[in-house]
């Protein structure tokens, strides 16, 4: 932009200069030429005599030389001036960009330019964020919200002393709420060298009793069954964390073989779960849809409804029309087929992050209600899944819950390839998390 207003500025002083206006004794010169023409073709023609025609041009030309006699031309510029056209230009030139980086050195930011510098928030800016929200706390103690909020951000960064008091003056919302029963759990076991005995395991076992399938809670309980050599108890609490995750995902064949190796402790004979591959939909063949026209798919998904229509009970039908149903573009149909994949809706986590992602959709991405509960649920049956994690993280993101946000997405961070395109945009949404999280800090520590 200051190139182009230097160009604006110097173009008039550099470019050639021509005459103002028309020069009268031109204007005589060229009538005066045009009447000895006419007057010479005159001539030829026979129309005048040769001594009509001297005495005419004679008179032409005395009439020419009175009219340029009397003109004058204007006074020359004088070329001496030290500020000529160019070396004014050249002033401009050089002035209006260093006036334009001045002012904006004064008075702009550059830095807002770069949204990665500026989504980023210093540690210790977070921390003394941190340390202001506890002077605030300490000042109205009578915010449980609050307390919960500066005992996960102690834990966070390290500060385990300070997370434990904060959990403590957290009162009763710890007691109603499994995520941080959970949270405390664990916790105390990291203070205690990863004993989860005691108080860490009192904490399990109410956050149990109000969700019984929580799978943190499942997996600590089981671990620490498994510790003091009470292998049975540990089996229980690992088939029921089974029978919440994703059939065939790692988590599920790691809980797997931790029940396996508890069953071989215990002397119990090692049974493998074959039913974790129901509910699983078939594959879908490689180049089906090769050469298919939309009117052939579309017929295709017409005949699937009609049979669908004969036999309610094929859930997998169900999920398969609900997902074309999706890719046509047909949100309404897509839903009520969802609504019809019965048991699949509670085993399997993809065909519920998908259906949570259709209603937001058809909400504006509203994730409040449904769309909620089946991410929650997708996350019980696989605390993993990146999908669920990701449209969790964006739910608490919009619910303002920045803290949430973040952990779910740094959970995503474990199970993508650390290089990949979308570990970099998962990054880029934890960087800016952070931000709202440290302005919310910051707000909440203003008195």
């Amino acid at each position: 932009m200051t190139l182009l207003v230097v160009a604006w500025l110097v173009y008039p002083l550099l470019r050639p200069k021509y005459a103002a206006g028309i020069s009268s004794a031109r204007l005589n010169t060229d009538i005066h030429r045009d009447q000895l023409k006419a007057l010479e073709v005159d001539l030829a023609r026979g129309v005048i005599s040769q001594q009509d025609f001297e005495a005419t041009r004679d008179e032409l030309q005395l009439r020419l030389l009175d009219d340029t006699e009397s003109y004058e031309a204007p006074p020359a510029t004088d070329s001496r001036s030290f500020w000529s056209a160019k070396r004014t230009a050249i002033l401009i030139a050089l002035s209006t960009p260093l006036m334009a980086l001045g002012i904006y050195m004064q008075l702009g930011a550059p830095s807002a330019i770069d949204p990665t510098l500026a989504s980023k928030v210093d540690d210790q800016q977070i921390r003394q964020m941190i340390d202001t929200l506890a002077d605030r706390l300490k000042a109205n103690p009578d915010n449980p919200k609050g307390w919960a909020m500066l005992a996960r951000s102690y834990k966070v960064i390290g500060r385990f002393d300070e997370a434990e008091q904060a959990f403590i003056k957290a009162g009763d919302l710890v007691n109603t709420e499994p995520d941080l029963l959970v949270d405390y759990a664990d916790l105390l076991a990291v203070k205690a060298d990863n004993t989860i005995e005691g108080k860490p395991l009192d904490l399990v076992k109410k956050a149990l009793s109000i969700n019984p399938t929580h799978p943190m809670g499942l997996m600590m309980s089981g671990v620490a069954a498994y510790r003091r050599s009470d292998f049975k108890l540990a089996i229980v609490q690992w088939e029921k964390l089974l029978a919440v995750l994703e059939p065939g995902s790692t988590d599920a064949q790691q809980i797997q073989a931790n029940i396996d190796e508890a069953r071989a402790k215990a002397g119990l004979p090692n049974t493998s779960v074959a039913a974790n591959e129901t509910g699983k939909l078939p594959p879908v063949p490689a180049g089906a849809a090769a050469g298919m026209t939309p009117e052939m798919i579309n017929q295709m998904v017409d005949r699937l409804a009609t049979r669908l229509k004969d036999n309610p009970n094929d859930f997998a039908g169900w999920a398969k029309l609900a997902r074309a149903y999706k890719v046509q573009g047909r949100t309404a149909e897509a839903e009520q087929a969802y609504a019809k994949t019965g048991t699949l809706l509670t085993t399997d986590p993809d065909l519920m992050t998908q259906y949570a992602d259709l209603i937001a959709t058809r909400t504006q991405g509203d994730f409040k209600g449904k769309p909620q509960e089946l991410i929650n649920k997708a996350l019980s049956v696989n605390p993993k899944h990146p999908v669920a994690l990701m449209m969790a993280g964006q739910a608490a993101y919009r619910a303002g819950d920045y803290a949430r946000a973040i952990t779910h997405w740094e959970t995503v961070l474990t199970v993508l390839p650390p290089n990949s395109p979308d570990s970099a945009q998962v990054k880029a949404e934890i960087a800016d998390a952070k931000t709202k999280l440290g302005s919310k800090l910051g707000s909440l520590a203003k008195p």
